[in-house]
C-alpha cells in the first residue's frame, strides 16, 4: 500500500515509518517545513518526503492530492514535554486532525489509523480495557478523545476503516532527553544523581518498536475502533528506575523522594493490549532488554 505518515520524524514517527517500509509498504512521510528528519536520515532514499503544516488553511487537501495514499497513519499533533497537557495548541492540533480525516475520506482512502492516549481513560477504573469510562482531565486528553470520536463518526459516514490507538506510556533510543526515562539514563551514564519522585505510581511501558508495529498491525489488518497500545504489565516507577540503575552499575545514584508528584498524577495506570493481540500482534521487548537498548543508545551518544 501506498501509505502516508505523519509526524514522520518524531520519536514515534520515525519508527513507525521504518515499521512500514519493512513490511513492503511504500511510504510519503510528512515533515514539519524546515524540519530535515535526523531519525530517518540513514533511509531518506527509501522514501517520499513531503514538507507542510497541516494546521495551515487548505493544507490536508493538498496533501492529500499530491501525496494519493490508500492508507495512513497520523501521529503530527503538539507534544512538547512540559507543556503539551495543557497547551491550547491542542485546538489546532484537533483542528488539523479533523480536516485531514476529511481530505482521507474524500480521496478514498480506505484505511486510516490515528494516535490516541491512554489518558483520555478515567485513571482511576484500574486495569483499564477499551471499553472503560472516559474521563480527560487535560486538555491533551480532551483533544486526543473528541478526536476519537469525531474520527470514529467521520469514517464510518464515508466508509473507512479508522482504528485508534491509544498509546500508554513508552520509551526507546532518541526519545526527547528532557523526558523521564532517557532524562534518568542520561544521568545514570554520565555518573550524576537523578533526583525522582517516590516512584509509587504504577506505569504501563512499552518499547517504542512494539509501539510502532502495534501501528503496523492496526493498518494492515485494516482494524477499526479502539486499542490499547500497551505492556499489559503495570510495573511502579521505582521498580523501573531500579531496573535501569542496576543494568547500570549505578542505582545508588537515584535519588527518591527529592521531587514532588506531578499536578496530574493518577496513582495507577495500566492498559490490557488482548484486543491488539487477536490481530496477531505481540511485542518483541521485555522490560529488561529494552531498558538496555536505551543505556546502549545513550552510551553511544557519548562517544
Amino acid at each position: 500500500m501506498r501509505v502516508l505518515v505523519t509526524g514522520a520524524s518524531g520519536f514515534i514517527g520515525s519508527r513507525v515509518t521504518r515499521n512500514m517500509l519493512e513490511r513492503g509498504h511504500e511510504v510519503v512521510a510528512l515533515l514539519a517545513p524546515d524540519d530535515n528528519a535526523p531519525r530517518l536520515a540513514d533511509i531518506r532514499d527509501r522514501m517520499t518526503f513531503v514538507n507542510g503544516d497541516l494546521e495551515q488553511e487548505g493544507a490536508a487537501e493538498r496533501l492529500v492530492v499530491d501525496a494519493k495514499p490508500e492508507a495512513c497513519v497520523h501521529l503530527a499533533w503538539y507534544a512538547e514535554p512540559g507543556k503539551y497537557l495543557t497547551s491550547e495548541r491542542n485546538l489546532p492540533a484537533l483542528q488539523a486532525g479533523i480536516a485531514l480525516l476529511q481530505a482521507l475520506a474524500s480521496s478514498g482512502c480506505s484505511r486510516i489509523v490515528m494516535a490516541g492516549t491512554c489518558a483520555e481513560y478515567d485513571a482511576h477504573c484500574g486495569y483499564l480495557q477499551e471499553d472503560s469510562p472516559t474521563r480527560p482531565e487535560t486538555l491533551y486528553a480532551a483533544t486526543k478523545l473528541a478526536m476519537c470520536q469525531i474520527g470514529q463518526q467521520l469514517a464510518a459516514a464515508n466508509g473507512v476503516k479508522f482504528a485508534w490507538g491509544r498509546i500508554f506510556y513508552l520509551y526507546g533510543p532518541t526519545e526527547d532527553p528532557r523526558r523521564m526515562i532517557p532524562a534518568l539514563v542520561r544521568a545514570l551514564v554520565s555518573g550524576n544523581e537523578f533526583p525522582a519522585t517516590e516512584g509509587e505510581q504504577v506505569r504501563d511501558y512499552l518499547h517504542v518498536d512494539d509501539v510502532a508495529s502495534a501501528f503496523g498491525s492496526m493498518l494492515e489488518e485494516g482494524a477499526t475502533g479502539v486499542f490499547n497500545v500497551s505492556s499489559g504489565r503495570p510495573i511502579t516507577i521505582r521498580d523501573l528506575m531500579l531496573i535501569a540503575g542496576r543494568l547500570a552499575g549505578r542505582a545508588h545514584l537515584i535519588r527518591f523522594g527529592e521531587v514532588p508528584y506531578r499536578a496530574w498524577e493518577p496513582p495507577v495506570i495500566c492498559g490490557s493490549n488482548a484486543r491488539l493481540r487477536e490481530l496477531g500482534w505481540r511485542p518483541r521487548f521485555e522490560l529488561e532488554a529494552g531498558l538496555s537498548d536505551v543505556l546502549d543508545y545513550w552510551r553511544s551518544q557519548r562517544s
